[in-house]
């Protein structure tokens, strides 16, 4: 009985993997080519994300104030353009969709998108936001070709009808940038304290080298022979 059940549980774990590998063989995901640094860029997409996601998806690791030092917007412009449902500058950013009304709306809470570029990556996002199509059978009259049966309407048909292609491109690019700065604001400061620290290193090997260079002179040339 024993052996039996540890059969069955190696085939299914291998029958796990082979779906995996599988699925993921079938995925061609498009490059994202973020670049959190482009702070053009997550402006625009802080605020195609608020106008359009955040009604749905919080992102609750992230506040308004930090929000707006690290993309260099005023704290009145937060106020103003992007917050909908909270009054204090320094509050979480949740959605404000009662939980009860969204597994009755869509069958299931929205998730929280604070983590999700870290979780699923820039591409999966940036290729998601483009694989919506037309299907009159599904809920919302149109379906995801990553996930099938997605419960989440095409919250950018209108940019996708009213923009050319290119910018609308560059506008899911930017809410995939967006994103991508959310699930690790720090990030921004850890790499341009990394390039310091760097620098610094260099400065101290070029210092290191001299001074080894002044020490062995003593040794090369004796400390009373005469240099040539």
């Amino acid at each position: 009985m024993q052996k039996t059940l540890k059969k069955i549980l190696i085939a299914g774990i291998f029958a796990g993997i082979s779906v995996n590998i599988l699925a993921a063989n079938t995925v061609n995901l498009t490059a994202a080519n973020t670049n959190i640094f482009d702070k053009k860029s997550l402006q625009n997409g802080a605020y195609l994300f608020m106008n359009n996601c955040s009604g749905c998806h919080s992102i609750s690791f992230m506040r308004y104030n930090r929000l707006g030092k690290d993309l260099g917007i005023a704290d009145s412009e937060v106020r103003e353009n992007l917050m909908f449902n909270a009054s204090k500058i320094g509050s979480q950013i949740i959605s404000s969709m009662p939980q009860e009304g969204a597994v009755r709306w869509f069958g299931a809470t929205p998730p929280d998108l604070s983590l999700s570029a870290r979780s699923r990556g820039t591409d999966w996002i940036y290729t998601y936001l483009h694989s919506f199509y037309s299907d009159p059978k599904a809920l919302f009259g149109v379906n995801n070709k990553l996930i099938e049966n997605v419960s989440m309407p095409d919250v950018l048909w209108h940019l996708k009808q009213s923009k050319s292609p290119q910018d609308f491109d560059k506008d899911v690019r930017d809410i995939t940038n967006f994103l991508d700065y959310v699930s690790e604001p720090a990030k921004l400061i850890r790499i341009n304290l990394g390039y310091k620290v760097l620098g610094f290193l260099l400065i101290l090997l070029i210092l290191a080298y001299l001074l080894k260079k002044e020490y062995w002179k003593d040794v090369k040339y004796g400390k009373w022979r005469a240099k040539k």
